[in-house]
């Protein structure tokens, strides 16, 4: 096998899929890259046993083949290389060179037999979705994260679901850690075809890395095909597998009956509760909201390193409210909101509070309050 690349061609991809090789599997062959020569170029594949990714890049090939090579040192090296042609030509027992007239490395290669096998999706049924959208849909829904020892399904994955309604159709992302719930909603035209009635579990740490390779335009294809979740885009595809379980019924918890809807600039209630939340910690994770009318106070308490008060002129006309909640929640909800105005949908200090953009009906944070 011998063939020759181009640097940057291959330099932005071998740096994304670092965070799926770099993750520790029961096989060690999965911190490598399978690289197989195709017609026009190289397909590079990389797994973790849970998320898979396959990519075709342009290359020249002189040889077919195909081999297997550690992924964090090959990007260091082509990171690092001193000209943007690379030749890359395997030797006996697996050992692979790379190098050019005035730069060689000699690496240890695994037998590419190996290799986890890619599961088998060509007949998926997929539909199309804006790349951006989806994009901020995960991101709105990974910043809900359950312990690192957590292992139930709804708490380590995103609910993804499909709702028909007569007018439209929505895809509709949700995740939840027991304290808060967020959900992200893409509606489409009622003509638009989509999966019918669906409604899986996919991992939140293999969502993060799609992130990564998600554009800021365009489309991606999504689809479902014999317990995997597919992210298609034009020359890579990313292959989830998914978690087994359900996801407990979230509908009451995201109506707003009755709720006060107060009005707020957004930027300043994130800036406000980031100065409030500096004297947090593990131990004192709460912060008081006085709701008073045309007045917001804010108190935090910490033993341990003091106290701080500020307060803010706000819309609001109901009966006062003293309730708390972990200010975090709410810093990364209002991080992930769009709008100049969020809406703070309040009722008591037992009910939870939901959180939305002004005018913007596609995201609902629900974050539950803590006790006094």
């Amino acid at each position: 096998m011998k063939f020759k690349i181009k640097k940057n061609d291959v330099l932005d991809v071998l740096s994304k899929i670092q965070g799926i090789s770099g993750r520790k599997s029961n096989l060690l062959i999965t911190s490598n890259v399978l690289i197989k020569t195709a017609k026009d170029g190289i397909q590079l594949i990389s797994t973790d046993l849970e998320t898979g990714f396959e990519g075709l890049y342009p290359a020249a090939i002189e040889t077919q083949g195909t081999l297997t090579i550690n992924a964090r040192k090959f990007y260091e090296i082509v990171r690092e290389f001193p000209s943007e042609d690379i030749q890359i030509s395997e030797a006996d027992n697996y050992w692979i060179k790379i190098g050019n007239k005035s730069v060689t490395y000699n690496i240890v290669g695994l037998n590419p037999d190996d290799f986890p096998e890619t599961p088998k999706l060509e007949d998926a049924e997929l539909f199309s979705i804006d790349s951006e959208v989806f994009k901020k849909m995960i991101e709105k829904t990974v910043i809900v994260t359950g312990a690192a020892d957590e292992k139930r399904s709804h708490i380590t994955g995103i609910y993804f679901e499909i709702i028909q309604t007569e007018d439209v159709n929505i895809v509709r992302m949700v995740s939840t850690d027991g304290n808060r719930l967020s959900k992200a909603d893409c509606v489409f035209d009622k003509d638009i075809r989509l999966p019918e009635k669906l409604g899986i579990l996919i991992p939140k740490k293999a969502m993060n890395e799609v992130i990564k390779f998600l554009d800021t335009s365009g489309t991606v294809q999504l689809g479902i095909k014999n317990n995997n979740f597919i992210i298609k885009k034009d020359y890579e595809t990313i292959i989830i597998r998914l978690l087994e379980g359900d996801f407990p019924e979230y509908g009451d918890i995201i109506q707003r009956k009755d709720f006060h809807m107060i009005h707020m600039d957004r930027k300043m209630f994130l800036m406000m509760l980031k100065r409030m939340s500096i004297l947090s910690s593990e131990d004192y994770k709460g912060v008081i909201f006085n709701f008073k009318k045309n007045h917001l106070v804010i108190t935090t308490t910490n033993p341990d390193l003091g106290e701080s008060k500020e307060d803010m002129a706000i819309d609001y006309q109901g009966d006062p409210i003293e309730v708390a909640f972990n200010p975090r929640y709410i810093i990364e909800t209002l991080s992930v909101i769009d709008t100049e105005k969020v809406i703070v949908n309040l009722f008591d200090n037992e009910k939870p509070c939901l959180i939305e953009g002004e005018n913007d009906d596609t995201y609902l944070s629900v974050i539950m309050p803590m006790r006094i």
